[in-house]
């Protein structure tokens, strides 16, 4: 059975989120849990998916040596590696509503009992990436087999806790 890892960036609070309902404390979002080689899907719930396709899409169309038009930033060599992967690995997202995405490699979940499915498939591990609403949930549901954490010396304030 694919086993289904989480990776999140908390603040000492043990906070995902901000106030603003995102890590602005974390400077770049690539892939620094070390799953690229094991992981051959990624999981996502639709509030974080919107803003995820958005974000990596303007990296993989970006010159690098032009800023992303959302953060003023070049972008960072590890962030274009994970863009390079994210646009040829299949992404699922857990929603009773949404059913159109812009990425072709994109497929909805409507329940829990979809992502144990969807683990029982053949194949490598599935990242859970968030946001923190999906990540609770498939925790309390007993469908994360691993966590790996990367913490920030700061105090978040006002914000979703794990």
């Amino acid at each position: 059975m694919r086993r289904l890892i989480t990776g999140m960036k908390l603040s000492i609070d043990g906070k995902m989120e901000g106030p603003e309902g995102y890590a602005d404390w974390v400077d770049a979002w690539s892939e620094e849990y070390g799953l690229m080689p094991q992981i051959d899907a990624c999981l996502l719930g639709s509030v974080m998916y919107a803003g995820y396709e958005r974000y990596w899409s303007a990296i993989q169309e970006n010159r690098p040596d032009q800023p992303l038009p959302m953060t003023g930033k070049l972008v960072d060599p590890a962030e274009l590696e994970w863009a390079r992967f994210a646009a040829r690995t299949p992404h699922y997202v857990l929603s009773s509503t949404m059913s159109s995405a812009a990425w072709p490699t994109t497929r909805f979940l409507r329940s829990l009992d979809d992502v144990a499915a969807l683990k029982r498939e053949p194949g490598k591990d599935i990242y859970l990436m968030g946001g923190a609403r999906i990540t609770a949930s498939l925790i309390d549901a007993g469908l994360v087999d691993e966590m790996r954490l990367i913490g920030y010396s700061l105090i978040a304030g006002p914000g979703p806790v794990l």
